[in-house]
């Protein structure tokens, strides 16, 4: 069953990519063109029903960029009822602020980096 970039998802993961938040455009240079790790990342790639905000399809990895409207008690609980759907289908979720991103790239990089160890590499 294919359940990846559903076509009927299409103009929403466009929209997305062409309307990306400040946080995610600069998440993203660190990202794309296989800059991070030489690892080949995706923007806005559909999941099932969801679209995530980044995909590395070799790590099976999502990364979600969160910003404020994301701490409030409805939206914590509706985020992580998502994240265990995507989670289901074997895709491991790491999430980052939007103010850590603009604060600390370097420091989110550095952890990235880290998880993707620790989840993958080893023993």
């Amino acid at each position: 069953m294919k359940f990846y970039n559903l076509k009927k998802h299409t103009k929403t993961r466009k929209a997305l990519r062409n309307n990306m938040p400040p946080a995610e455009v600069i998440l993203w240079t660190h990202l794309k063109r296989k800059r991070f790790r030489g690892l080949k990342f995706r923007r806005q790639y559909g999941i099932d029903r969801h679209v995530v905000d980044f995909y590395c399809p070799k790590l099976r990895l999502a990364i979600e960029v969160d910003g404020i409207n994301h701490l409030g008690k409805k939206q914590k609980l509706k985020d992580q009822k998502r994240q265990a759907e995507i989670e289901s289908c074997g895709i491991k979720v790491l999430r980052y602020m939007n103010t850590d991103i603009y604060d600390n790239i370097d420091g989110v990089v550095e952890d990235l980096n880290c998880k993707i160890n620790e989840m993958y590499f080893s023993d």
